[in-house]
């Protein structure tokens, strides 16, 4: 799959263990032990083959009792059961004759006796009409490749991606879901589970249950969708995957079900790179606090207003606003003015209907012509900087002239009222503004990129449309070197210029953001642990290089 190619699907499968989870996949490689060595044995060499079968079959045993102590432990005692099959298995006096067998008898060696052995186990318990047994079949195909481990070079199941670290903050993606990979990644923080087959009442599925990851089975060929560091939704509880999710499907699906969302493993912050959250609605404040973000970078305000989740007025936007200040604990926001028009419409709102909406009334054009909307939100947040200093962000900027407009229109509508320090900037996802940054940058308190918009009108590619995918890409070198441009206006001036669309939240352009002078990003809350792991590796990478040079 051309990973460019961000267009939301949804895809069902089956419910295996409840819950939701939004994050980056970890594509397992499932193919160890797809060629098992298989050679000829001598009638002399029979007794050492055995030997290695009884040597894999002793510390394979014993690693399953270290794993069946540790999940009764950290999960409970029934589950732990679950290998107690395993054990009985490598215990069966009736494997060890017919790996014996098959070395004696047809000169085989111990790896593709056991390989041959096992998998007519499991082939006969497959064609056994009852689903609870079939389901007891993959049991046999675990102990296989546990002895084939012991007996070979560990082959363990490894992503694409350098920057998953063994499926944390990520969710995996394999063929099977077995006990071995429930309980052989750190579970604490892998989000969820998607499986190509595995039922309901596999060992796997009921691991993943107690421990509470969401987990979806029976999507047939899913390894061939998605590609690692490729973001989903899980829906354990529906049995529904959603690749690519827009923002408003995550944002509605954390408000309807709050308590089913799997949160990721917080990590500190990095000196070096300030890591902020996108949000859309002040249910998400709470997510952002958790995983120790560093203040709101882009408060999309009017996602609220066109979900139905706000009255039309000014009280109505306080009460968000200030609900959004109150429970941030103190960490700066900066509130992203309405930034309506193009795909975000808003009932109500009398908006004429455009030929090519992307290029038509929308961001401060739209609130320049309905100045009562931006009055009633300019004194909602002039309430809001009574309790604390705050940053308002215009969206969809053209140039100088536009932005000191809008801001005096804003300043006009909150003249007659107390308000607090307020500061204000502007959104660079327009060309035109990027090329004046310097000029913007000399009267605004600070600047944000929206990378997305920016992509589009940079390259006249609209983002939504899948035939242009192959335009839309962050890899240009002309989107960078206006990244750099706006960075450097920034900076020359002792001004915050925050980085807030899809690319920041990429791990893999994090080297690049700091690169071209980037300081501070603004993310989606699931995001800020993964950026966190990139900038870490960023630094500590810097530092080695730093030392062998001085070398």
């Amino acid at each position: 799959m051309n990973e460019k190619k961000r267009f939301e699907r949804i895809v069902k499968g089956v419910a295996l263990s409840p819950g939701i989870a939004v994050a980056r996949i970890c594509l397992l490689n499932d193919s160890r032990h797809s060629n098992v060595p298989d050679y000829t044995v001598e009638s002399q060499d029979f007794g050492a083959e055995k030997e290695r079968f009884y040597k894999a079959r002793a510390v394979a045993k014993e690693n399953v009792v270290k794993i069946a102590e540790r999940v009764k432990l950290k999960v409970g005692e029934a589950e732990a059961g679950i290998f107690d099959a395993h054990v009985m298995i490598l215990e069966d006096p009736q494997l060890q004759m017919d790996v014996e067998q098959l070395i004696e008898q047809n000169n085989m060696n111990a790896e593709a006796a056991i390989a041959e052995t096992l998998d007519s186990y499991e082939m006969r318990l497959l064609e056994i009409d009852d689903e609870y047994i079939r389901e007891r079949a993959t049991d046999f195909g675990e102990i296989k490749r546990r002895l084939l481990d012991e007996l070979g070079e560990k082959m363990t199941s490894h992503c694409d991606d350098g920057l998953c670290q063994r499926g944390h903050n990520r969710i995996i993606v394999a063929e099977e879901l077995t006990p071995q990979l429930t309980v052989d990644l750190d579970t604490d923080s892998v989000m969820g589970f998607i499986t190509e087959r595995g039922g309901k009442n596999a060992h796997g599925a009921i691991l993943a249950r107690a421990l509470g990851i969401p987990a979806v089975s029976g999507l047939s060929k899913i390894r061939d969708m998605v590609s690692c560091g490729m973001e989903i939704l899980v829906n354990g509880t529906t049995g529904e995957v959603t690749l690519w999710p827009r923002e408003t499907t995550v944002v509605k699906m954390r408000e309807a079900e709050p308590e089913q969302i799997r949160m990721p493993v917080a990590v500190d912050p990095v000196d070096g790179l300030r890591v902020m959250s996108n949000i859309s609605m002040p249910g998400e404040v709470s997510c952002a606090v958790h995983m120790k973000s560093e203040g709101i970078g882009l408060y999309r305000t009017e996602i609220e207003l066109i979900t139905g989740g706000s009255d039309y007025s000014e009280d109505s936007f306080y009460e968000s606003y200030h609900k959004v200040y109150s429970e941030n604990q103190g960490q700066p926001i900066a509130y992203r003015m309405f930034d309506i028009g193009s795909d975000k419409k808003l009932s109500g709102l009398d908006v004429p209907d455009e030929r090519n909406p992307a290029l038509g009334l929308r961001g401060a054009r739209l609130l320049l012509k309905n100045k009562e909307l931006l009055r009633m939100q300019a004194r909602a947040l002039a309430r809001v900087s009574v309790h604390g200093d705050i940053s308002v962000t215009y969206p969809m900027i053209i140039d100088v002239d536009q932005f000191l407009e809008i801001k005096q229109l804003f300043n006009d509508s909150i003249a007659d009222m107390e308000s607090g320090r307020i500061k204000h900037g502007v959104m660079f996802e327009v060309p035109s503004a990027c090329l004046q940054a310097d000029e913007i940058m000399d009267i605004a308190d600070f600047g944000s990129v929206g990378t997305n918009d920016l992509a589009q009108y940079l390259f006249a590619a609209d983002r939504d449309n899948e035939l242009l995918a192959d335009y839309y890409t962050p890899d240009h070198p002309v989107l960078w070197k206006m990244l750099e441009m706006v960075a450097a206006a920034g900076k020359s001036r002792g001004k915050t210029i925050t980085v807030c669309g899809e690319l920041a939240g990429d791990p893999k352009y994090i080297t690049k953001l700091i690169d071209v002078g980037v300081s501070a990003v603004s993310v989606s809350v699931r995001m800020i642990p993964a950026v966190r792991a990139a900038t870490k590796e960023h630094f500590l990478n810097k530092s080695k290089n730093k030392l062998n040079g001085e070398r």
